[in-house]
């Protein structure tokens, strides 16, 4: 897959750093995204609106390309050596990792606007459908395990146009955010019901040793234990909440409207705030960490900001614009760090060595 011909990109070096990073590559999907990337040992994987699967190595050459016919919405799941793609159609195939093999594929499925997730074992696939139903799939095989129905009618439907935030895996339970329905946490083994929570209106969910941090669109994280969905504190953070939260660099991240647009860090154990900083445009997704000490920040607006933090006080370390708004999370690896661009670009850096001092 031949490289695109460089596109305008400009990096924005302050607090003393001069050229920090180097462009390793920026490559089309040919077509808007808003899937996100899937991170490899050797490169990323993601998918665009036209219904392509593109798998990219760290150099930014395409390595295969798969076409689905219909929009690949969200993140596919890697299943040790295949990767799982859902389309708005109701599509859902097992591609091989090797060479985007077709070894599967179920249709008539509900749109897929949801991120699936595999567990552990890497022998189950989950998958949460627009109105809260979920069903898990055997990754070899495509049949189905069992299947949990979506909230009865007595409770509110959840209204998911975007489709609902990405459950989460831990202690043997899928933590599944239902809108305005709630909390629920099911049983990976059989899809029983563990418990349930009054935690309306997430934008999403992080997982942290024992605890599940949840973000709620009217400003407040709430912090829960996984195995019993018990409290562990709630905090009212700013207006609204724009993102999920995010670990990193020891510290609880979470995007913010005050009403202006933050970044907003907090204490894990106990969710007292230790850092605002304010951003060029909302923070839509989570942040990332590079080499242990820089904090990656990508920004909705149409600039496409990604900034970089460094600790403590979280200034500014440099930028870089990518003239497409920035949705879905960084993925990094080593000293090379890539973003997906709203227009369908993949876009990817190497930071320099540390200067000597």
């Amino acid at each position: 897959m031949p490289l695109l011909p460089a596109l305008a990109l400009t990096l924005v070096a302050t607090v003393g750093c001069r050229e920090p990073a180097d462009t390793a590559f920026r490559y089309s999907t040919d077509a808007s995204s808003r899937a996100g990337l899937v991170a490899l040992a050797d490169g990323v994987i993601t998918g665009n609106e036209a219904g392509a699967v593109v798998r990219l190595d760290r150099d930014g050459r395409g390595v295969w390309r798969v076409s689905l016919g219909r929009e690949v919405a969200t993140r596919p799941a890697l299943a040790g050596d295949s990767v799982i793609v859902g389309t708005v159609a109701g599509d859902v195939v097992r591609l091989g990792l090797e060479d985007g093999a077709e070894r599967w594929r179920l249709t008539g499925e509900p749109p897929v606007l949801t991120p699936a997730v595999v567990d552990e074992a890497r022998t189950s696939v989950y998958f949460v459908a627009p109105d809260g139903a979920v069903r898990a799939y055997a990754v070899d095989t495509g049949k189905v395990r069992w299947r949990s129905p979506a909230p009865k009618a007595t409770e509110p439907a959840p209204d998911t146009p975007r489709g609902l935030p990405a459950p989460v895996l831990a202690e043997g339970l899928l933590v599944v955010a239902r809108g305005s329905a709630g909390l629920v946490a099911l049983s990976t083994a059989d899809g029983t019901q563990a418990w349930t929570r009054d935690v309306r209106d997430v934008v999403g969910m992080e997982v942290w040793r024992d605890g599940l941090y949840v973000s709620t669109r009217p400003g407040r994280l709430v912090a829960l234990r996984v195995k019993d969905g018990s409290p562990l504190w709630e905090q009212a953070v700013a207006e609204s909440l724009t993102g999920p939260p995010a670990m990193a660099l020891g510290t609880l991240w979470v995007g913010a409207e005050t009403p202006s647009p933050m970044l907003v860090g907090l204490e894990r154990e106990s969710g007292k705030e230790v850092a605002r900083v304010t951003l060029p445009a909302p923070l839509l997704t989570r942040v990332a960490s590079i080499r242990g000490e820089l904090l990656l920040v990508p920004t909705s607006g149409r600039e496409g900001r990604l900034l970089v933090l460094k600790p403590p006080a979280w200034e500014r370390a440099f930028a870089l614009r990518t003239d497409t708004p920035l949705r879905t999370p960084p993925v990094v690896l080593g000293d090379e760090f890539f973003v997906l661009g709203l227009d369908g670009r993949v876009l990817a850096w190497r930071l320099k060595p540390p200067e000597e001092k």
